[in-house]
């Protein structure tokens, strides 16, 4: 079968949940026999292009990696890349064409008027999100409609969202979550020389730096708490610093507050190793893969009550409500104070995730998806 992707900024890259998926599909569906090939957008990392990656990565020998090319500015080019994309795709001689997120699904009547199979996903209601101005809220609200008119098949990856596009359009989708690999845990070695970190001895963020995943909200509460457990806020700004200032300028320069910037690798896999906690306080998700991640390092987690983090972690892990800095520092102190708490859901974190959300069973529903 011939697949071709596009919606994505960039792989292989850990700029967002949705390049990962495309990277974790596309590997997985080329070593079973198919033609896939990933059109990237043109640009550097969201970062900063000191976080650049080779696209001639070894583990992708198989896919066909295609630039495509946009303007630099930021307003303009995710449009202009998904309709070239999509220009693309439409006269390539591939028989399915998986599109990710709602703005590029704007162009997905392309393909379809030139007769290729369509697959959205849906990897959260972007329109929702508060770094949104008027006109990209309205594009993608056009995008989620055109999915919903255009597309052979609609994935989500929460039950919350297919509930909501049933209600809406009175579509079905199709609930196809996201995956997680079963990673090695590692030691403490490179977090303790860049940031004097061990083991068990700080509480860790993990996401871009935005403000719907609430991190302001998760500082303010831990400034509140007495404890020898420093918090790390790993990850970087996205499409604007102005929240990500925000939130250093809440931190107030304390020395127990440490911002590593964007991670990958080494550096990543040693701090969900080492966590004495995971804190998710996002008030809007997809489906958060950085959960996911961390639960298959063995963390106990604390997260916001939405739906989209419970139906992740169920009875594993522990939540407050969302929004309310009261709940998430109590919950906090609660998990400080109770370390027993904290081993027993550590104990129960990997096998959960990882026997639950497995990329190899999800490749083989998407690819099901292809050939109906």
């Amino acid at each position: 079968m011939k697949i071709a992707m596009f919606g994505h900024k960039r792989i292989p890259s850990r700029e967002g949940g949705v390049e990962i998926v495309v990277e974790e599909l596309a590997k997985r569906e080329a070593a079973l026999g198919n033609d896939v090939i990933v059109y990237n957008r043109k640009g550097h990392h969201v970062s900063g292009s000191k976080f650049d990656v080779d696209n001639n990565s070894s583990h992708l020998k198989n896919v066909k990696i295609k630039t495509v090319f946009t303007f630099q500015n930021s307003k303009l080019n995710a449009i202009v890349y998904s309709f070239l994309s999509a220009i693309r795709v439409s006269f390539s001689r591939c028989d399915v064409v998986h599109i990710h997120a709602e703005g590029p699904a704007s162009m997905s009547f392309l393909p379809k008027l030139f007769g290729k199979r369509v697959v959205v996903t849906i990897h959260g209601l972007d329109w929702q999100r508060a770094k949104w101005g008027g006109f990209a809220t309205r594009f993608l609200k056009y995008g989620e409609r055109n999915a919903v008119k255009y597309a052979d098949e609609i994935i989500v990856l929460s039950k919350n969202v297919q509930n909501y596009f049933k209600e809406k359009y009175g579509r079905d989708t199709v609930f196809i979550p996201n995956g997680v690999e079963r990673p090695v845990i590692k030691n403490d070695n490179e977090i303790n020389k860049k940031y004097g970190l061990k083991k068990n001895d700080y509480i860790l963020f993990l996401g871009r730096i935005v403000p719907e995943k609430q991190v302001k909200l998760l500082i303010e509460a831990y400034k509140n708490l007495e404890t020898d457990k420093k918090l790390v806020i790993a990850g970087g700004a996205s499409h604007t610093s102005d929240y990500f200032n925000e939130v250093k300028e809440c931190a107030n320069g304390r020395d127990d507050i440490i911002f590593t910037d964007f991670v990958q690798g080494e550096v990543l896999e040693e701090l969900y190793s080492n966590a004495y906690i995971y804190v998710l306080p996002s008030d809007l998700e997809g489906m958060p893969l950085s959960l996911l991640e961390a639960m298959s390092y063995s963390n106990c987690c604390l997260t916001s009550d939405i739906a989209e983090c419970t139906e992740v972690c169920e009875e594993n892990a522990v939540y407050f409500k969302k929004s309310d800095k009261e709940d998430l520092e109590n919950k906090l102190r609660f998990l400080l104070e109770n370390e027993n708490i904290v081993k027993e859901y550590k104990e129960k974190a990997q096998d959960y995730i990882c026997e639950k959300y497995n990329w190899d069973d999800i490749t083989e529903k998407t690819l099901s998806l292809y050939k109906k």
